[in-house]
């Protein structure tokens, strides 16, 4: 059990140069919802869907013990601590896990850490490519579902569709001369028809909320 969908998120949603987020904004969600589908890919989450007037969805964490991974088992001991929405979730537990992601990363030989300071005052860091190899051919796989039409193996489909809850599935492949409105049609449908889509839709939903002003956090 790894962060391995959570790994990659990251590396496709850090500028290669500057090793900064394309979207600060959307990172935090974004994470959540990676560790979120990783222990739904493992079995060690479940959705409830609750009926009444108003039908609302709430996450359980299912196992008894914490899963080996680190970052997973912290993301699994908050999801037992409470059943909340997944929306709520998605931010709770992307807080604070883009440095240690990256650090796997680094420790890979993949991306490099640079420190340095803002106007000489505010601490910053960031994640620039050390070897492209990894991300050259996750490229090359979101390229083949997205413009060539393959159909995507779950893991795949999920990646897609949280790419797709940030706006940036298009973003990440080669057109090869096709339209960027129909590369963003096929990156909605494979989002739609993910096991995960209901992660997906907590993430874009999670996002839409802190556009709006509208608090999600909370216990």
């Amino acid at each position: 059990m790894t962060t391995s969908v959570a790994e990659d998120l990251l590396l496709l949603l850090l500028d290669d140069a500057s090793g900064a987020p394309h979207g600060s904004t959307y990172l935090v969600p974004a994470l959540g919802g990676a560790l979120l589908v990783e222990l739904d890919r493992a079995g060690r989450v479940e959705v409830v869907e609750h009926g009444g007037l108003l039908r609302r969805r709430t996450v359980r964490a299912l196992g008894t013990d914490a899963p080996t991974d680190a970052l997973l088992a912290a993301a699994w001991t908050e999801v037992a601590h409470k059943e909340r929405s997944p929306q709520h979730l998605v931010t709770r537990l992307g807080r604070g896990v883009e440095e240690p992601l990256a650090g796997r990363l680094v420790e890979q030989g993949v991306l490099e850490r640079r420190d340095d300071t803002v106007l000489g005052l505010f601490h910053r860091t960031r994640w620039p490519e050390r070897d492209g190899t990894r991300e050259a051919v996750l490229r090359r796989e979101l390229t083949s579902v997205l413009v060539g039409g393959a159909r995507p193996d779950p893991r795949t489909a999920a990646l897609v569709a949280l790419l797709h809850a940030v706006g940036r599935a298009h973003k990440v492949v080669d057109h090869q001369g096709m339209r960027a409105s129909r590369v963003r049609a096929r990156a909605r449908d494979v989002a739609d028809d993910a096991e995960v889509a209901w992660a997906a839709k907590a993430v874009k939903d999670a996002i839409a909320a802190a556009g709006s002003g509208t608090y999600v956090g909370g216990v």
